[in-house]
């Protein structure tokens, strides 16, 4: 066996690279995830948190936030306020829909709703409800929390049109989204109210105007309340007045555009008041407004504030207020003080005089009879009206002054003279001495009574008496009838013998016709006898003065 080692070839150690090609697949993978997530966190919009007031219809990862149609986010989470009085919605909005979330933007709930304006929300049904967003007008603030609106508002962003801001003492039966009216049309709605000087102040009432109607608007445009049916019993009687069925339902306003004289557009910060009924409105556009006081001595029941003020039948004002003086002080009786506010305008170039001249005016109708009278206005109601008319005879008079304000005379009149008529009748009924009226009328009836029992005694003997001479009558008549018979046939001989002209035949004509006219005047005898037997006893004389 050889000692002699073979030769083993020497290994070679040859490092290897620290990098593989196997490596590039996580690391691909992992740069894709990476993009993945940026393009997924880039992606995702803002998250914002709504309150409302209960989470009806809301469900995390299904309910949508909507805009136009247009999904602009998803509900992430619903869950309760730790006072558990509200609902905390968490939503997780697109990118694009960033811009809108402002200080402007509103949110609310779409579900089926059931209002006085109508159905709304019936897609619902089928999709379910969805998160509405209204951007609202450019220029906001950013914002992330919101309050949730509880309903739709009426008016979306972006329609044109204007804001009103009304006032009023009251506003009854208006609410948010109540319709305003022009001449039965419906063209804008109530946004809301709010109540000023901490509730103190009037009620302040915001409304939309929409487009083209908000054009008139102007500096004279007057509003009034058109809520419901409208039953005033008044100096006109009873006046029902209904705007429309929805204005029962929902309540309204209405207004009336500016007239001629009131031209000009109103400012944005305008504020109108709210009438509450038509007339008062309109009476509001008399600008002008002249007081004048009267006072009566007569009862003022009926009298109320807003009753109207006619001369010579047309209204020319109005009064504001009814009230009392003692007038104890100055020995004089109580009287009622009646404030009333003339209106110029109302009267055919009145509105042009100046003060000084109304006055004056004034002093010269006082002369010529013009007096203030109360007077009703409805017999039904009882109401009472101021009338100004010239008395004819009127006691002289002059006008008074309470510091700028006349006092125009006054005078009874209407009611007044016919109650005073009445009165004066009733006193001289009862001045009467009826108990001897009615024994004088007892023992006058008496009488006639025994005048008439005598008298039907009378005509009855009259009747035993006159009854055969009524019978034999018709016999009588006969019997001329025959003689008339036989006379004529004399006359026809003596015709014959002495001819048609001789003296025998025209004395027997004449003969006959007496005969003729004593048939006729016992045929009428007898006639009248048949209806006044009496006749026999008193004579056709007696009748006749009878």
């Amino acid at each position: 066996m050889s000692d002699v080692e073979p030769l083993l070839p020497e290994a070679r150690l040859t490092p290897r690279g620290r990098w593989s090609l196997i490596w590039l697949v996580p690391l691909v993978a992992a740069l894709v995830a990476g993009w993945l997530a940026w393009r997924t966190l880039s992606a995702r919009g803002p998250e914002i948190i709504l309150t409302f007031q209960t989470g009806d219809g809301l469900s995390a990862g299904q309910t949508k936030v909507r805009h136009k149609a247009v999904d602009l986010g998803t509900v992430e989470a619903v869950q309760l306020s730790d006072k558990l009085d509200h609902v905390i919605v968490r939503l997780r909005m697109a990118r694009e829909a960033e811009p809108f979330l402002t200080d402007h933007a509103r949110f609310w709930v779409v579900r089926p709703r059931v209002a006085a304006r109508g159905i709304s929300g019936l897609e619902t049904l089928v999709s379910g409800a969805y998160i509405e967003l209204d951007p609202g007008t450019g220029g906001g603030k950013g914002q992330r929390q919101f309050i949730g609106l509880e309903e739709p508002p009426s008016i979306r962003s972006g329609e044109p049109g204007r804001t009103v801001r009304l006032t009023a003492n009251r506003v009854g039966s208006l609410g948010t989204g109540s319709p305003v009216f022009y001449r039965d049309i419906a063209v804008g709605e109530v946004l809301g109210f709010d109540l000023t000087e901490g509730g103190r102040g009037p009620v302040a009432l915001n409304a939309f105007i929409r487009a083209p109607y908000d054009r008139l608007i102007g500096a004279g445009t007057r509003f009034w309340n058109a809520s419901g049916v409208s039953v005033r019993v008044g100096a006109e009687g009873v006046r029902v007045e209904l705007e429309s069925i929805q204005a029962v339902l929902s309540g309204g306003i209405a207004f009336a555009a500016t007239t001629e004289g009131e031209t000009g557009p109103a400012p944005a910060d305008a504020i109108f008041p709210l009438h509450a009924t038509e007339d008062e409105a309109r009476a509001a556009g008399y600008r002008r407004r002249i007081p004048v006081v009267a006072y009566f001595d007569r009862s003022a029941r009926g009298l109320a504030p807003g009753a109207p003020v006619e001369m010579l039948g047309i209204q020319i004002g109005n009064v504001t207020e009814v009230g009392l003086t003692p007038g104890i002080d100055q020995g004089e009786r109580p009287r009622v003080r009646v404030r009333l506010e003339v209106q110029p305008e109302r009267i055919m170039g009145a509105h042009t005089l100046a003060p000084r001249d109304v006055t004056e005016v004034t002093r010269r109708l006082v002369e010529a009879g013009l007096r203030a009278q109360l007077r009703s206005a409805s017999l039904i109601t009882g109401q009472l009206l101021v009338a100004l008319d010239i008395i004819p005879g009127a006691p002289p008079a002059e006008v008074g002054q309470e510091g700028d304000t006349m006092v125009l005379p006054t005078q009874g009149g209407g009611l007044d003279d016919l109650t005073s008529t009445l009165s004066g009748i009733a006193d001289k009924v009862n001045a009467l001495p009826l108990d001897r009226i009615a024994e004088d009328l007892g023992q006058a009836l008496r009488t006639v009574s025994g005048t008439m029992e005598e008298a039907q005694a009378l005509v009855k003997q009259a009747n035993a008496g006159i009854g055969p001479v009524l019978r034999e009558l018709p016999a009588t008549v006969q019997r001329l009838n025959d003689a008339l018979g036989r006379a004529n046939g004399l006359i026809a001989s003596t015709e014959r013998g002495y001819g048609g002209d001789s003296a025998v035949r025209r004395q027997a004509q004449r003969t006959l016709e007496q005969f003729d006219d004593a048939a006729r005047s016992i045929r009428l005898l007898a006639d009248y006898l048949n209806r006044h037997p009496e006749a026999l006893l008193r004579g056709r004389a007696g009748e006749a003065a009878r």
